[in-house]
């Protein structure tokens, strides 16, 4: 049991040969997730994006499909992350297209408005100030920007909360709240009640 938690505490920050082996597994196992909350976002060519835990790089590599004469930018806590998503993003990196670095979600190192959308794929749940964040997020986003939250767990799991350390499922109602004092404008909800799904579009 011991093992089985250890190997899944690599959702949070991934570590060493089971972090890359998490990594891979998240890559491929949120596409279906990612694809679906991909559909809830209008993305234009000339979009500036930042994907906070951008975990293995997937999720990097549809924005760089989508965003083909915008800057896309991966930001993660763990450096296996940041050399997965850089490895898997490796063209686009070197056309200046796509960037990745290490950092923290309560520390973002970029200016006002600096990005016209902002996503967290599968990632606030390791989030220790959720609205410290948000207001964080709210900074950087260009007037009118978007911020996504994208989730495979929505409302109370207590399944997973036990066995990775530090995890937290916030509510709807928190998130909301959250949201709205961060100064979020105008905030919406989608579900997918098949895959107990969460997505949601916040704009500034």
């Amino acid at each position: 049991m011991a093992l089985f938690k250890k190997f899944f505490n690599n959702c949070a920050k991934p570590l060493g040969f089971g972090g890359r082996l998490m990594l891979k597994m998240m890559n491929s196992g949120h596409v279906e997730n990612s694809k679906w909350g991909f559909d809830h976002l209008h993305v234009k060519e000339e979009d500036r994006v930042l994907d906070i835990g951008c975990g293995g790089g997937a999720n990097l590599a549809v924005f760089l499909t989508r965003c083909t004469k915008g800057k896309v930018i991966g930001m993660d806590y763990s450096p296996e992350s940041v050399d997965m998503s850089l490895k898997l993003n490796s063209q686009a990196v070197e056309a200046k297209r796509c960037e990745v670095i290490q950092g923290d979600v309560m520390k973002l190192p970029f200016e006002a408005e600096s990005f016209d959308i902002v996503s967290a794929f599968e990632t606030i749940y390791f989030w220790p100030f959720l609205e410290e964040a948000f207001k964080g997020i709210h900074h950087i986003l260009k007037t009118k920007g978007v911020f996504m939250i994208c989730n495979d767990v929505a409302g109370s799991s207590e399944k997973w909360t036990k066995i990775i350390e530090g995890m937290k499922v916030y509510s709807d109602e928190a998130l909301e709240a959250a949201l709205k004092k961060a100064g979020f404008a105008k905030t919406d909800f989608y579900y997918n009640d098949k895959k107990n799904s969460l997505c949601i579009i916040s704009i500034k």
